[in-house]
């Protein structure tokens, strides 16, 4: 984007703007992990999020968990950075583990389920099942980024 200022200054190149959102590995003790199906595109994804500006990343998480699955959690640690170089946002994953709260789906899922590990990949795009199996193997951080439909 250019922007053009009133002095005769020829243009000047802005930065470029991204968002960050948020999302929760929930993992169970039985290592079930959480999923959503979007209402907007049918998906199966993450729950998550965009983060608000005057809150921290785990305090995003623990809301867009909590908003979308009716699930609480107790945020561990980051297990993964991801950009959408397509759409400029960078996703913030978490390791969670439920501490509360059942089930539920919202204005933004329409199913939620416990899915085991291996049922991730079937259900997932490749670009939302790694950030699950990013989350389990435990050598994160992992950083990537990927077009909105390959990683790269």
């Amino acid at each position: 984007m250019l922007l053009h200022m009133s002095t005769g200054s020829p243009p000047v190149q802005s930065t470029p703007l991204h968002s960050v959102s948020v999302a929760g590995a929930v993992v169970r003790e039985d290592g079930r992990l959480l999923a959503i199906r979007r209402a907007d595109n049918g998906t199966w994804e993450l729950p998550g999020g965009v983060l608000e500006l005057t809150e921290s990343p785990e305090d995003g998480v623990r809301r867009e968990v909590l908003e979308e699955t009716g699930i609480e959690v107790e945020v561990d640690g980051l297990t993964g950075v991801y950009k959408n170089t397509a759409r400029g946002i960078v996703a913030l994953v978490f390791r969670c583990k439920p501490s509360g709260g059942r089930e539920r789906a919202s204005e933004e899922s329409t199913a939620v389920d416990w899915l085991a590990p291996e049922e991730i990949s079937e259900r997932m795009a490749d670009v939302y099942a790694v950030r699950l199996l990013d989350a389990l193997d435990g050598r994160g951080p992992h950083v990537r980024s990927h077009d909105g439909r390959r990683l790269i």
